[in-house]
């Protein structure tokens, strides 16, 4: 059964398309694991990644810290991540478990830092804020980060991006009855959020970048593997394909078969318990 605060429509939306996601999405860059360890002050025993999906927020942290749990309500996600642990190995314990953020399976004052990467958004904020409080230990540190879209390349690509993605929003509100769409709450919001939970002493907006080598197959596919436009294509539309496809021409043209080194930016939310 599905807790108080959560969207059935907001599972769903991550159905289908796990290893699109997984093979496009970025890895979470190593300045979040700096970051957050100093301002915990020492190496975590335990972190959780709430969100995680298939799990590209999760292995990162391994050897970083002694145990590291993943938590994703998604099954299609976290089987991907479950696939990859399989065949990974590390120095930390990494698991990867069911479970809703404002329902964690933890004692409370158990853990050291929990994240959520590019999926805080998703979440009933107020419940899951008093539940991440109830669990991390004093001290204790939450992020929430996200990457801004489109990766920074050239304004007329990102401009062709933001313009398929507008299309696809528009499609979903006509193809989705809006009682079954999921809810993606306001990014801008949640230092806000932390703040007003009054469950942390501390609360801050960082801002950082990270390089990654994209071509053209990658760049396009961040624009594909976005919820949005993946819920258009389950629904069997094929509204979308010739922009779609005029999207990854321009991309290629581009790119001419060269392997680049693109921006990402990030927007980290943070409070210290």
């Amino acid at each position: 059964m599905i807790p108080e605060g959560n969207l059935k429509s907001n599972i769903d939306r991550f159905t289908g398309y796990q290893n699109l996601y997984d093979k496009y999405r970025p890895e979470a860059p190593q300045a979040v694991i700096r970051i957050l360890t100093n301002y915990l002050g020492r190496r975590p025993s335990i972190v959780m990644d709430v969100g995680c999906g298939t799990g590209l927020s999760t292995f990162v942290w391994n050897g970083h810290a002694d145990r590291i749990i993943g938590v994703e309500p998604s099954d299609d996600m976290r089987s991907k991540a479950l696939e990859k642990a399989a065949e990974s190995s590390g120095d930390s314990d990494i698991r990867f478990v069911p479970g809703y953020s404002n329902q964690l399976d933890m004692e409370s004052d158990s853990v050291d830092i929990i994240t959520c990467s590019q999926s805080f958004h998703w979440m009933e904020p107020s419940s899951t804020l008093q539940e991440f409080a109830r669990v991390l230990r004093d001290g204790g540190v939450f992020a929430a980060y996200d990457c801004d879209w489109p990766p920074t390349l050239t304004w007329t690509i990102e401009h062709e991006y933001n313009k398929l993605i507008q299309k696809s929003d528009a499609l979903l509100k006509q193809l989705v009855e809006e009682n079954k769409q999921a809810v993606k709450r306001n990014k801008e919001e949640h230092l806000q959020h932390i703040q007003n939970s009054n469950a942390f002493r501390f609360a801050k907006e960082i801002v950082f970048h990270n390089m990654e080598p994209c071509d053209a197959e990658r760049y396009a596919g961040l624009a594909i593997s976005q919820g949005g436009l993946q819920t258009i294509l389950k629904q069997g539309s094929t509204a979308l394909d010739e922009d779609i496809a005029a999207f990854k021409s321009v991309v290629e043209a581009y790119f001419q078969g060269r392997t680049l080194d693109v921006l990402f930016s990030y927007r980290m939310r943070l409070g210290v318990k």
